[in-house]
């Protein structure tokens, strides 16, 4: 299973929320280069970089903070937040992102969607489906569709995605375990999905928990920054 340490921007700063809500922001570094060099020092490979500005926007923001990253490290990075049209996927792969996520575009318009798919490969395209009550959860988490999550997978597995980041918001950010029993439900029901695992780890034991439960990966970001998770005790994993 992959480890994926999670960086989240506002501003240029690297910032971690709770729940998706703006208001409960916190600042863990002002220079979120300095934050993935300590990553990649552990043996990280992978870096799941979120435009929280770009999410509210509806168009990518940190690009230049994309950029800066994957020009000074090997990170594979999966970049996602505001990705709305042909050109902002232009910029992020321009920037330096290995694959990007689209979640709030592959609801609202899943025909430009259904295009990147086409035009990038379905290994450089990552389906986010951020769920809330078991409904699919759009931009950047404030508003609710009608969507099943399973209905929502499933169509877009029949339509040829292969990877999904899957957040379940009512763990996110809040230190209290992750939705292991959702996972488990999810890759019950589509074994050949390479599901993404995200909110909510806490712990190690959890992390060897999803690996068990064949996650294909684990994004973590608040367990690493608050200390819950040593970098040191992620390296068995890699």
């Amino acid at each position: 299973m992959h480890i994926i340490p999670a960086i989240d921007l506002i501003d240029g700063k690297c910032v971690r929320l709770t729940e998706g809500d703006y208001t409960q922001k916190k600042v863990y570094n002002e220079d979120p280069l300095e934050v993935a060099r300590e990553f990649e020092a552990h043996g990280i490979t992978r870096l799941h970089l979120v435009d929280l500005d770009g999410a509210k926007a509806q168009h990518i923001v940190n690009h230049k903070v994309l950029k800066r990253i994957a020009t000074h490290t090997n990170l594979l990075i999966d970049f996602g937040g505001g990705l709305k049209s042909d050109e902002d996927v232009r910029i992020a792969f321009d920037s330096g992102a290995r694959q990007v996520t689209g979640g709030t575009v592959a609801v609202k318009n899943p025909e430009l969607f259904l295009g990147w798919l086409e035009r990038y490969g379905p290994e450089r395209i990552i389906l986010g489906s951020d769920v809330r009550d078991g409904k699919v959860a759009v931009s950047g988490w404030q508003e609710q569709s009608e969507l099943e999550l399973f209905a929502f997978l499933e169509d877009f597995l029949q339509k040829g995605i292969q990877y999904s980041i899957c957040t379940d918001i009512s763990k996110d950010g809040r230190l209290e375990g992750t939705a292991l029993s959702l996972y488990k439900d999810i890759l019950g029901r589509f074994p050949a999905l390479k599901l993404i695992a995200s909110g909510g780890v806490t712990s190690v034991e959890e992390v060897t928990a999803l690996r068990e439960a064949g996650c294909y990966g684990a994004i973590i970001g608040k367990a690493i920054y608050e200390g819950h998770i040593r970098l040191q005790e992620l390296e068995k994993f890699l």
